[in-house]
């Protein structure tokens, strides 16, 4: 399995899959955080947080994912209260209506949570509702080699090395 690791996000990718794990660049005082995208097919230059430019792409054999970081204001809050990433989803947990940006045929699901003290979602595309049952053990295959460390600790200027 090759594996791809970066901002504190690892991902052991199944075969088929391609993936990229970045930061956005922050402007002024926003933060960037943790962004990876994961695809079974060739992701584009240019993708959106959540697939914009991807998903149009998709066959129906295949899937798109997104593990996108929130900030630590996040952390607590009841949207991210469900502890740890979704490992085994089902295929009645992927519906049409759920796609950020509806293209016909597909299917979706979305999940906050908590993993290792950050906050994050998890947005996942099928490229065809109708074959979820052959889609979502992919999407399980990914889950199952995601991990995630506890971010570390903020600098502090003119705090002593220790």
């Amino acid at each position: 399995m090759p594996a791809l690791f970066a901002h504190g996000i690892g991902a052991g990718l199944p075969t088929g899959f391609e993936g990229r794990i970045f930061k956005r660049q922050g402007s002024g005082v926003e933060v960037a955080n943790a962004v990876a995208h994961f695809a079974t097919f060739a992701l584009p230059e240019e993708v959106g947080d959540f697939g914009g430019g991807a998903v149009n792409l998709m066959g129906n054999d295949d899937v798109f994912a997104v593990l996108f970081e929130y900030g630590p204001d996040s952390l607590g809050t009841r949207l991210f209260a469900h502890q740890g990433l979704p490992r085994n989803l089902a295929t009645s947990d992927f519906q049409p209506h759920v796609l950020r940006r509806g293209l016909t045929g597909q299917s979706g699901t979305q999940w906050f949570f908590t993993e290792a003290g950050r906050p994050f979602t998890l947005y996942a595309v099928l490229g065809s509702h109708a074959r979820r049952s052959m889609l979502v053990p992919k999407v399980n295959r990914l889950l199952g080699g995601l991990a995630v460390e506890p971010a570390p600790a903020p600098i502090v200027a003119g705090a002593p090395w220790n």
